[in-house]
């Protein structure tokens, strides 16, 4: 890992809706997330932690397919 950031994940979920993400539902502490692109529609779980764990954010990174910089310039 290189130089993840540790975020709560209201700042997370604020920046991939900027990115075009829509809250589906929450159940507990998981928010469901869903992108339509022309394709396909992608979907992503993200954990309600303060804060997201640097692995678990990492992972999420590589599934929405943002790097370090696209995501400090959604924050």
């Amino acid at each position: 890992m290189n130089n993840i950031p540790s975020l709560n994940y209201d700042k997370l979920i604020i920046a991939l809706q900027r990115d075009g993400w829509v809250v589906v539902r929450q159940r507990g502490s998981h928010i469901r997330m869903q992108k339509h692109t022309p394709t396909e529609t992608l979907k992503l779980i993200v954990p309600a932690h303060k804060p997201i764990k640097r692995s678990t954010l990492s992972h999420i990174l590589k599934q929405v397919h943002l790097t370090l910089k696209k995501l400090n310039d959604l924050i």
